[in-house]
């Protein structure tokens, strides 16, 4: 089975600093039938504008992945971290029994677009722990680049859950597989260009749950940027 989420059904809010699209029930956006897949929470897609950001604010009992498409986001936490995330790099933070944090558009003249991302762990109060690593042009073109993992395999990085999240650089005409065993779903998220997932067009920003399939097949129809989901 798959179901389709049309980006344009997403939530949407613009507070003139930030412009930001919900997935998932966040915040003010509720809508029943998107609470989460599985134990992925939350993907929402910001564009923030330039020197503006997220004041320090609290999380806990949350994997938070954050996926820089374009621009800079500067971190700061309650755990001594300062970083600046740029595109190709994936930050993880477990936020467990408690951690602070803000975020920043680094740039002054440019709006940072990025993904972030919520999963809920397998344990509460996980002592909290930051972690953030780059990945190529090469690693991800025309094939599915693991970025996050419950073991760290092939050097992602390490969400206390059993999912992983894979990001793929397809360009224009190629496809992609991925096997998928029965007791698991994908959410697949267009985070930029248009694709064929079997026989359904996505656009950017459409998501896609699956289940109770084999595999997932998916085709570029120009140059896209595909993150996927697999869960427990």
């Amino acid at each position: 089975m798959i179901q389709i989420r049309k980006s344009d059904e997403r939530g949407s809010f613009d507070f003139g600093w930030l412009k930001t699209k919900h997935t998932f029930s966040f915040g003010d956006y509720f809508d029943s039938r998107f609470t989460g897949f599985r134990s992925l929470r939350v993907i929402n897609e910001d564009h923030v504008a330039p020197g503006e950001g997220f004041p320090t604010h609290s999380h806990r009992d949350m994997e938070i992945v954050t996926y820089i498409l374009e621009g800079a986001l500067q971190h700061k936490d309650s755990m001594g971290n300062a970083s600046l995330i740029q595109p190709g790099e994936v930050q993880r933070m477990t936020a467990g029994s408690g951690v602070t944090h803000s975020e920043y558009n680094a740039l002054k003249d440019k709006t940072t677009h990025l993904l972030q991302i919520w999963i809920i762990p397998s344990k509460k109060g996980l002592p909290p722990s930051y972690e953030q690593k780059r990945y190529s042009d090469v690693q991800m073109k025309n094939v599915w680049c693991l970025v996050a993992s419950q073991t760290g395999e092939e050097g992602s990085v390490s969400i206390h859950q059993d999912a992983k999240i894979w990001i793929s650089s397809l360009e224009s005409g190629n496809k992609i597989d991925h096997a998928l065993s029965a007791s698991r779903g994908a959410w697949l998220q267009v985070a930029r260009g248009s694709a064929r997932l079997d026989k359904h067009a996505l656009s950017q920003g459409d998501g896609a749950f699956i289940e109770g399939e084999t595999a997932v097949r998916v085709e570029a129809n120009e140059k896209s940027e595909l993150v996927l989901f697999d869960l427990a």
